[in-house]
């Protein structure tokens, strides 16, 4: 007969066997004695045991909870007949919330945007009279003399030159003339005079056509309108 230790199991089992004897009245007991044995053996359950019921709620919550569905069984009820109506309330306060965020985010770019278009619709950029005269009489000399292209080139890059004086920021060294006269951050005024110059000089550069006395009268009168507004008398 030999014994297996309980320390090599998960649970404490103990089994017993006894040699086999050929036999079979002898083998039969032989295997009752040893079932008999693990049995016996109080370590081993062989009878389900039923789990522990849980512990009852206390009153105060069983009562607080039936409060709660009874008051809550007509709100929902309720919550349910007016969901057509609700859906339609909450996508407009989502809307809402939605724009007023966008509203808080975009408002100081707004109010920024404005307050410079308002000094810029106040800004003439006017040249200082004696300034602009003196640039009429050299442009004038160079007209004088037949040299139109160079007079109306004088005027335009004086032009620039008072758009980088007022607003260094503005302007980059690639940019054209075209693109110059088109920037919103121009008074309208600036932007028509400088369009009116930039024509005649583009189109001699470009397409190779001198500007002559026409254009160059165009250009003197657009820039004299400009900078010497009521003192200016165009020339015919």
């Amino acid at each position: 007969m030999f014994c297996l230790a309980p320390h090599c199991c998960f649970c404490n089992i103990r089994i017993v066997a006894k040699q086999p004897v050929p036999s079979g009245d002898n083998a039969v007991t032989s295997f009752d004695s040893a079932w008999q044995d693990v049995r016996a053996d109080g370590d081993i359950q062989f009878v389900g045991k039923a789990p522990k019921p849980p512990e009852e709620p206390p009153q105060w919550w069983t009562d607080f909870l039936d409060w709660l569905r009874e008051f809550m069984g007509p709100v929902s009820e309720a919550l349910v007949a007016a969901w057509p109506v609700l859906r339609i309330i909450l996508l407009v306060l989502l809307a809402a919330g939605v724009l007023t965020l966008l509203w808080v985010i975009l408002s100081p770019y707004i109010d920024d945007w404005r307050r410079r278009r308002s000094q810029i619709e106040g800004e003439t950029w006017q040249p200082d009279h004696s300034v602009a005269r003196r640039l009429l009489d050299e442009a004038d000399a160079l007209a004088a003399k037949g040299k139109f292209d160079e007079a109306a080139h004088l005027l335009l890059f004086r032009s620039i030159e008072e758009i980088e004086k007022r607003r260094p920021d503005l302007l980059r060294p690639s940019n054209t003339s075209r693109e110059i006269e088109q920037i919103d951050s121009l008074p309208e005024a600036a932007r028509n005079m400088f369009a009116v110059i930039a024509e005649h000089v583009e189109r001699g550069v470009f397409a190779a056509v001198p500007i002559g006395e026409q254009g160059w009268n165009a250009s003197r009168n657009a820039y004299g309108e400009f900078a010497l507004a009521e003192n200016w008398r165009p020339r015919k």
